[in-house]
């Protein structure tokens, strides 16, 4: 699911290769393309990558694989049409939005 929100980015011109930081821009700047259960989602499959990735003594409860299993290609066909559906003028507006939170935060 990071990948198909990455694929986003992309088409925008976003280069973000941080998991939390993409979901941070999903969170604050995407709103308007993303539900704010799909942004759970993506902070739980998050949390879920990092405990096993990261963790011999963390696992993933059943449910939660579940619930990412069954909503990846769901998500993932969503974020492919946001990219094939993105208009310049709407491309534009992101990356300003970018640009101005970026510029604020120094």
């Amino acid at each position: 699911m990071y990948f198909s929100l990455y694929a986003i980015f992309m088409r925008v011109g976003i280069k973000c290769e941080i998991h939390a930081c993409s979901i941070e821009i999903m969170k604050k700047i995407l709103t308007d393309y993303f539900s704010s259960e799909e942004i759970i989602l993506l902070q739980k499959s998050l949390t879920a990558r990092i405990d096993s990735q990261y963790y011999t003594d963390r696992t993933v409860e059943e449910e939660q694989r579940i619930v990412m299993v069954k909503n990846a290609p769901k998500f993932h066909l969503k974020c492919k049409e946001i990219t094939i559906m993105l208009t310049a003028k709407e491309i534009i507006t992101i990356r300003k939005i970018i640009t101005n939170s970026f510029s604020l935060s120094l």
